[in-house]
C-alpha cells in the first residue's frame, strides 16, 4: 500500500472510531433517535471515504501491476 494512502485510511478510520464511540454514548444515553440516525449516516459517509482511498490505492498499485502482467481480465472481474 502506498504510504500516502495508508496514512489517509488510518487517519480516517481513527476519526470514525472516535465518532462511533460518540454514537454508542448517544444510544446508551437514549438520545433522540433521529439525532443518532444522523450521526450513523455521517459515519457511513466517513467509511465510504475510507473505501475511496483504498480503491484509489488498489487502482494505482494492484490494478496497474495486473494489467502490466497481462491479467487485466482478472482485475475487471475483481472490480
Amino acid at each position: 500500500m502506498k504510504e500516502v494512502h495508508k496514512k489517509s485510511a488510518l487517519n480516517r478510520l481513527k476519526t470514525v472510531r472516535g465518532h462511533l464511540d460518540g454514537v454508542i454514548r448517544m444510544v446508551d444515553e437514549e438520545q433522540y433517535c433521529p439525532d443518532i440516525m444522523k450521526q450513523i449516516s455521517a459515519l457511513q459517509g466517513s467509511l465510504e471515504g475510507v473505501n475511496r482511498v483504498l480503491l484509489q490505492n488498489h487502482v494505482e498499485t494492484c490494478v496497474l501491476d495486473h494489467v502490466e502482467h497481462g491479467r487485466s481480465e482478472q482485475v475487471v472481474d475483481e472490480l
